[in-house]
């Protein structure tokens, strides 16, 4: 046991603590309303939408998976970089839109707009299902984190995830997206603390970057089987598939789409596309914490357990402390986001329409709270079942369902040229080729070799997938608009996307 990390990690993990509960009394709404529960009465600045979605986005993914790939894999595990570059400009472009209509008719979820927009509860429950189903390996990936730097302190089993489990569930519950939003900037202050420390500290250490990459080289050419330093040609369509793959469908989930309607104008949403990628400078540098591990000499079987070694060995135990608790806050926030984004899914697009269709906005409340405690659970199952590897892995396969959802989404935009049926029976193909393609490897990789005219083409399989999805959607699209079926109601009008009224 590391008293003296464990120490520091749980003053700091207590004042977080604090702040999730103090949070209900922070811009101060009626919290019975699921307006402001879920999305913070869209009351959100500049300033906190940026921590807020940021805390988000950059999650224990960052701090621990994507470190965990560099370190068993190699260069590979890079493509998280250029993901959250591209990323940024294509959203600044559909966001804004989002928003605006959102704001204009009350949409609490993705799904509210798939509904209003094609006058389908059908396509509006299969996007809410995956993008509830997407989220769970997701929040089990935060949890994935927090058991790694709870185990490098020396706390074993599963009480004490189930502990910090039942926090944050609790301070969830009681103060809502205030709780995760105010958490944020105290997250994102202590990561980039610690980012600064390592990249300022364990070079020095280690004998400077010439030396860490050396190290790291040779370290990955013993691994079984070995990894790459430099990314092969072999390499090069898995790693742009991932990268672009991942980018498209980030800001599909729902926890994501949850932090851009809490924002209070269209000009908020647009400013954070402009500043969110200074974390994508950071996260390259976390990226490298991967190598830097290997060049110390840490060795482990599991692979997220890579970082929190190198913080014991390079940090004395104060800082390394420090660090964890930064980690495990930067799995809070997110895993607080998605919980509620999960439960205003199933509130506002499963219960409401099918179950009980005069629910008021008091009981849709209720109901949110409740169900974002059995995600967690859920969450924690999944944990149990998934192999651990890679952890990264598990925000992969959700983007492969989460993708699905991009044609009613972001098509449904521009345009209702799609019919609604043709979307539904697109997006059921491209769920079950995707999971088919995930299955065919065992359930250990989400890149599938496709043979196609002769050629093997290895891709992300969220990308084969969405592809068979366009395919099927846009064929289906042209023959039920040629033979006139019933295309059902548009309740937007186009002004809508341009709404520009703060909140």
């Amino acid at each position: 046991m590391n008293w003296t990390a464990l120490s520091v990690f749980i003053l700091f993990f207590a004042l977080v603590t604090v702040l999730g509960f103090v949070a209900a009394r922070w811009r101060q709404g009626n919290l019975k309303h699921i307006e402001e529960w879920g999305l913070g009465g869209r009351r959100f600045g500049t300033l906190v939408t940026w921590f807020l979605v940021g805390g988000d986005l950059y999650t224990a993914y960052t701090f621990i998976a994507v470190p965990a790939l560099m370190y068993g894999a190699g260069a590979l595990g890079f493509y998280a970089v250029p993901y959250t570059i591209v990323v940024y400009p294509i959203f600044f472009m559909i966001l804004p839109r989002f928003w605006s209509v959102a704001k204009k008719h009350g949409y609490i979820t993705a799904a509210d707009f798939v509904e209003g927009r094609f006058g389908s509860k059908s396509l509006a429950l299969a996007v809410a299902v995956t993008g509830i189903v997407a989220t769970m390996p997701y929040i089990a990936l935060q949890l994935t984190g927090m058991q790694a730097v709870l185990a490098a302190m020396g706390l074993g089993g599963d009480w004490p995830l189930i502990i910090a489990f039942i926090i944050l569930a609790l301070y969830t519950y009681t103060s809502g997206l205030r709780a995760p939003a105010m958490i944020a900037v105290v997250k994102d202050l202590m990561i980039y603390i610690t980012v600064i420390a390592a990249i300022i500290i364990i070079p020095m250490k280690l004998g400077g970057f010439g030396h860490i990459f050396t190290a790291a080289h040779a370290a990955l050419l013993t691994h079984k089987p070995p990894g790459a330093f430099i990314a092969t040609p072999k390499l090069a369509m898995p790693y742009a598939t991932l990268a672009f793959g991942s980018a498209l469908a980030l800001f599909l989930y729902p926890h994501a789409m949850t932090g851009v309607f809490s924002a209070s104008s269209r000009k908020v949403v647009k400013r954070n596309m402009a500043l969110l990628p200074a974390y994508s400078f950071a996260l390259g540098i976390i990226a490298l914490l991967g190598f830097m591990a290997l060049a110390a000499g840490v060795s482990v079987k599991n692979t997220s357990a890579a970082v929190p070694q190198l913080f014991l060995k390079e940090f004395p135990g104060w800082f390394a402390g420090f660090g964890f608790a930064a980690i495990a806050i930067g799995a809070l926030v997110p895993a607080a986001i998605m919980s509620i984004a999960a439960s205003n899914l199933f509130t506002r697009n499963i219960y409401r329409p099918f179950f009980k269709k005069d629910a008021t906005p008091e009981h849709e409340s209720q109901v949110a709270k409740f169900v974002s405690l059995i995600v967690k659970v859920g969450a924690l199952v999944f944990i149990l079942g998934f192999p651990q590897q890679y952890a990264i892995a598990m925000q992969q396969v959700g983007g492969i369902l989460v993708m699905q959802t991009l044609p009613p989404l972001i098509f449904g935009l521009y345009t209702r040229w799609f019919h609604r049926r043709a979307l539904l029976i697109g997006w059921a193909a491209g769920i079950i080729y995707g999971i088919y393609m995930w299955g065919t490897t065992g359930y250990k990789s989400t890149i599938y070799a496709l043979h196609l005219f002769g050629h093997v083409y290895a891709a992300y399989a969220a990308i084969w997938a969405v592809i068979l999805n366009i395919i099927i959607t846009v064929v289906l699209s042209a023959l039920f608009n040629a033979i006139k079926v019933n295309q059902g109601e548009d309740r937007t009008q186009a002004s809508d996307y341009h709404l520009e009224v703060e909140a």
